[in-house]
């Protein structure tokens, strides 16, 4: 049998101001919907990761606007209706609003969602 599933179906994985991820796990593989507003970066959450960049390799497709990868050979952009993998070692920017189906491996997203959550709260601890 097959499934599909709606922004609304899916489980909230994080909720910050500019981004909201949905996920999924599914075989090994978390299945995620995201949405980064215009402007938004991920420098400042990746900071503390090896070289301030994910270390989480993702496939994936736009389905709006246009989003571009930071990594260590330079920079590209990916706009709607394209598919994508992005290698570990790279950073994100959200040139407009933006929206994307990914799909990672569960053990290295857990990595990467562990160490943004933590940085999010000690960012929020700190605003109080």
């Amino acid at each position: 049998m097959a499934d599909g599933y709606a922004w609304e179906d899916l489980p909230v994985d994080l909720e910050a101001p500019g981004s909201s991820i949905r996920r999924k796990d599914l075989g090994g593989m978390a299945t995620c919907l995201i949405r980064f507003a215009a402007g938004e970066k991920t420098d400042e959450v990746f900071a503390g990761l090896p070289e301030g960049r994910c270390q989480c390799g993702h496939w994936g497709y736009v389905i709006a606007g246009t989003m571009r990868v930071h990594g260590p050979d330079g920079s590209r952009d990916y706009t709607a209706g394209e598919t994508y993998y992005w290698a570990p070692g790279h950073n994100l920017e959200a040139l407009t609003d933006a929206e994307y189906f990914e799909v990672s491996r569960v053990a290295d997203y857990e990595v990467l969602m562990d160490h943004v959550k933590q940085v999010l709260a000690a960012a929020d601890a700190a605003a109080e």
